[in-house]
């Protein structure tokens, strides 16, 4: 018999640009699988429909029993079209990638990690949940520096798998009770905010504020969150099961 712990969800990605409140333009299925020995591992499938081309992407991403990212795998299909793969592997001193794909052909990287950080970022909504983790809740309302690894600084990810490092600012807002199609929930309110403008878009454009309500326990699961600035998205957990 299997000893690991299960977590399943879907994510709802919608619109609140004007015309388009409401309208579905995504979504996302996530696992995560708590394992006896304190490490864990998130799968997770991601959609993005809108705004065009259309974003596919797989993650298979894993920790440590400290929630230090070991390693994590990419798969990305931008305009339903094969992009890139890449192996992500987190030692103690190096960030290493193997990665491929029609525009940059086969590449090998490997990146000094030089001091503290913070975790990886993987894209799907439910690790940006789960990342939160690392605030310390005790010190109240605050924000600190939250330094990161990722696949892609793109706001969707959607560029080859290449090693990438950005300085985020992440806050903790407060505790708030959230109702979602999923159910309600006790919640932490965080807030990212790209002060150093380190996520850029592919046209040029820094990140906006972006709020997540995130379970008031040590599974960290997304409930809900938003964009606004020029994206205007919104993001709820429609399915949960645990």
């Amino acid at each position: 018999m299997q000893q690991h712990r299960t977590i399943t969800g879907k994510i709802l990605y919608t619109s609140r640009k004007p015309g388009r409140e409401g309208q579905e333009r995504g979504r996302e299925w996530f696992t995560f699988t708590h394992h006896t020995d304190g490490k864990k591992t998130l799968r997770a499938r991601c959609e993005i429909d809108e705004p065009a081309p259309t974003v596919h992407r797989d993650i298979v991403y894993s920790l440590d029993e400290n929630d230090r990212p070991m390693d994590c795998f990419v798969r990305l299909t931008v305009g339903d079209r094969f992009m890139g793969s890449g192996l992500f592997i987190i030692g103690a001193d190096t960030v290493e990638c193997e990665s491929y794909g029609p525009s940059i052909g086969r590449i090998s990287q490997r990146m000094p990690i030089g001091g503290d950080f913070d975790g990886f970022g993987t894209h799907p909504i439910a690790g940006d949940a789960y990342i939160t983790r690392k605030i310390d809740r005790s010190l109240g309302v605050h924000k600190r520096k939250f330094r990161c690894f990722l696949p892609s600084p793109d706001h969707r990810g959607a560029t080859p798998p290449l090693i990438a490092e950005s300085s985020l600012d992440l806050g903790y807002v407060g505790q708030e009770t959230v109702t979602v199609p999923a159910g309600t929930f006790d919640c932490y309110h965080y807030q990212f905010t790209d002060d150093a403008g380190d996520m850029i878009s592919v046209d040029g454009k820094a990140h906006p504020p972006y709020d997540v309500w995130v379970t008031a326990d040590d599974d960290a699961v997304f409930v809900q969150g938003g964009v606004g600035g020029y994206m205007q998205t919104w993001y709820e957990l429609v399915e949960l099961n645990r």
